[in-house]
């Protein structure tokens, strides 16, 4: 009976393996989304892309390119078209963390972001804002607090993201009001 038992727990794990084997083998056109010309694009970590606002035909780009999901931190009425309708039609998932500026630079919106990135577990993502500034920043934020990085460095993480424009404000609100934890 113990062997038994213990052979299909052998098939399960063998498995699991493959399917956990295949599920992490994602191909990504990546001289496609480069060759895009999205605003601001930057690859900073494995198969996660941030950028500024894909126009309509790069959101067409990212698909083609692999691309299984769209992250954006814009508000509502911040573009005049229906980007979760695209998204979805060219068979991706659109999701949807609103970051109104830098008031909306916050730890509840860092650690938001860093749970469905955490979630989507590793599939290939881009994550934008208008112009990556609000990606960087949430990054920056998450470098600080859950990894204790210094500020400079926590800021140089979010600079690899986009952070350029809200560079002083991030610092400023993480001197003042996000110490590390």
């Amino acid at each position: 009976m113990r062997t038994k038992s213990f052979n299909r727990s052998l098939q399960i794990l063998f498995l699991c393996s493959i399917v956990f084997s295949c599920a992490q083998n994602y191909r990504v056109d990546r001289d496609a989304i480069v060759a895009a010309e999205i605003n601001n694009l930057q690859m900073p970590e494995g198969l996660v892309f941030a950028s500024g606002q894909p126009s309509q035909e790069q959101v067409a780009v990212l698909a083609n390119a692999g691309v299984r999901h769209v992250i954006s931190l814009r508000t509502d009425g911040e573009i005049d078209w229906d980007e979760a309708a695209l998204v979805e039609s060219m068979g991706m998932e659109f999701h949807s963390i609103p970051v109104a500026g830098a008031a909306g630079v916050t730890p509840d919106n860092a650690a938001a972001l860093e749970l469905l990135l955490a979630q989507l577990d590793g599939q290939p993502v881009l994550v934008h804002c208008g112009t990556s500034n609000r990606v960087g920043a949430l990054k920056a934020v998450t470098a600080h607090q859950t990894r204790g990085a210094s500020i400079d460095d926590a800021l140089a993480e979010g600079a690899d993201w986009g952070l350029t424009g809200m560079s002083r404000i991030v610092r400023e609100r993480i001197e003042q009001n996000f110490p590390a934890q």
